[in-house]
């Protein structure tokens, strides 16, 4: 989820995102780096990977979301996740990242399936790139520095699950719902 967190839903709405999280021990490590690194944003979410950027819903229709996103995790099998070495953004945004090395296709249609909410169309600047964010709106020098020093980051791990999270303007993001990805695969085993 991207790194400004903004000022609070105005009433009757309420602020969601969705992402993967990235298991024990690596959350940890990439989002201690981050914090390392500068970046503020390190305090209000663990290390994850982006299926939704933050968006804000009338509170309301939080119930058809939540439907619309247990119909995508039903649809869509579980994946193996793999993340290696880092990538940046630079110079179309101060971003460095951990590359998705293998499941990206995996985010990409999840990403696609809840987006197709009509309360989840979202307008966005750059198109869709599944990463672990490292380093955001920082100095040249932590930019660099975080860069080089996960370039040999490694970690696999099967996604079972995706998680719908809320904001409220102020701390961190909280987990509101987790949906259990239960699709059938097309025979390509996980692990």
């Amino acid at each position: 989820m991207a790194a400004a967190i903004g000022p609070a839903p105005a009433p009757g709405w309420v602020r969601i995102g969705v992402a993967v999280d990235v298991p024990q021990p690596w959350g940890e490590l990439l989002t201690r780096r981050r914090a390392e690194a500068g970046d503020p944003a390190a305090q209000y979410f663990p290390a994850h990977v982006t299926l939704l950027s933050p968006t804000d819903i009338v509170a309301d229709r939080l119930p058809q979301v939540e439907a619309h996103l247990a119909a995508v995790a039903a649809t869509h099998p579980p994946y193996l996740l793999q993340l290696c070495g880092t990538g940046t953004f630079r110079p179309i945004t101060e971003v460095v990242f951990v590359a998705v090395a293998a499941g990206f296709t995996e985010c990409q249609m999840l990403a696609s399936a809840i987006r197709a909410a009509r309360e989840l169309t979202l307008e966005t600047r750059y198109g869709y790139h599944p990463h672990v964010t490292v380093a955001q709106d920082v100095s040249a020098a932590a930019l660099d520095k975080v860069y080089d020093d996960l370039a040999g980051f490694e970690a696999r791990f099967d996604v079972a699950a995706f998680t719908l999270f809320s904001h409220t303007g102020v701390g961190r993001w909280r987990p509101r719902r987790e949906f259990a990805l239960t699709g059938r695969s097309a025979g390509r085993p996980i692990g």
